[in-house]
């Protein structure tokens, strides 16, 4: 089901859209896999790492997922306030900026916080839930300020009367996919907040951790499982279907919308701008700050912008 994202961005030629959520799709099937692998050297042995090789690697792949959803979901809901920026309560183009550059530092965490909490012994795995915690707090916070923005869009979209289905559908389902990733959220707060310090040499030990370490059901109810609906809920309620994928955005009047000259949405994408959208990806956002995009025309050339009826 989660590589069919990839098929749904192709046919509504929405990878600019959406692509984040068929990439993180990806990761998703290659952490499963690696940990169904795993399940075949589920016993530590400190004389064979394959175990924790396994363990670790499958740890970093669904980790780093729901991040990536949220900065999909945020991307998303930038491309809502472009379409009617007259209702947009946040600049668009700085959604994906500031948003992608706290994803990054969530990542880092998520990556350091994994991997020393895998550490078989030692102090290293208290630093590592330290860590955890930290990123899954950034995470909330993030999730909240996305509540936060896209109420008071929708709150503007209700007041302005406007009859668009698309714009609604859109909001609703990013509602539902963000409150999907709390509920992941949360069952990773509560896990990594009990008693998560293990020797894996001493089964007394592991006998006294935290129910949600021990029994493997609540992360496929809560995180598998969570993971999957949104998977599945971006799969039936794919942006591309109801957003236009070029610069066109929707006039006052809730019905026209308004098109950018033919020369700026729809020429061939060059190697300088697919590369610029490659590293935008890579650094959360930051490139586009640190080397701007200087647009060949004047300031006054999308004055001759031209108009078409969305009815």
């Amino acid at each position: 089901m989660r590589p069919s994202l990839t098929q749904v961005c192709s046919k509504y030629k929405a990878w600019k859209l959406n692509g984040l959520h068929a990439f993180v799709a990806v990761l998703f099937t290659a952490g499963y896999a690696v940990r169904e692998a795993g399940a075949f050297y589920y016993i530590y042995n400190k004389h064979d790492e394959r175990s924790l090789i396994f363990y670790i690697t499958n740890q970093v792949l669904i980790y780093i997922g729901p991040p990536l959803s949220e900065l999909g979901n945020y991307h998303i809901l930038g491309r809502v306030f472009a379409y009617i920026p007259w209702l947009s309560p946040f600049a668009p183009e700085k959604v994906f900026t500031i948003f992608g550059s706290l994803m990054g530092l969530v990542e880092g965490l998520n990556g350091l916080g994994v991997a020393f909490t895998s550490n078989p012994t030692g102090n290293k795995q208290e630093i590592g839930k330290i860590l955890v915690l930290a990123s899954l707090g950034v995470q909330l916070c993030v999730i909240i300020s996305f509540f936060a923005l896209a109420t008071l869009l929708y709150v503007r979209y209700r007041k302005a009367n406007i009859a668009n289905k698309a714009i609604s559908t859109v909001l609703n389902t990013l509602y539902m996919s963000m409150s999907l990733i709390l509920i992941r959220s949360i069952y990773r707060v509560v896990e990594h907040a009990g008693n998560t310090s293990m020797d894996l040499g001493n089964e007394h030990e592991l006998q006294s951790l935290s129910p949600i370490m021990r029994y493997e059901w609540y992360f496929y109810v809560f995180e598998a499982t969570t993971m999957l609906l949104n998977s599945i809920l971006w799969n039936v309620f794919h942006p591309g279907r109801f957003l236009p994928t070029d610069k066109s955005f929707l006039s006052e009047d809730g019905v026209t919308e308004m098109i950018f000259p033919k020369d700026l949405t729809h020429q061939r994408l060059s190697l300088t701008q697919l590369g610029r959208f490659i590293m935008q990806i890579l650094t959360f956002g930051l490139w586009s700050q640190i080397f701007p995009n200087r647009p060949p025309n004047p300031p006054g050339a999308l004055d001759g912008a031209s108009f078409q009826s969305n009815v």
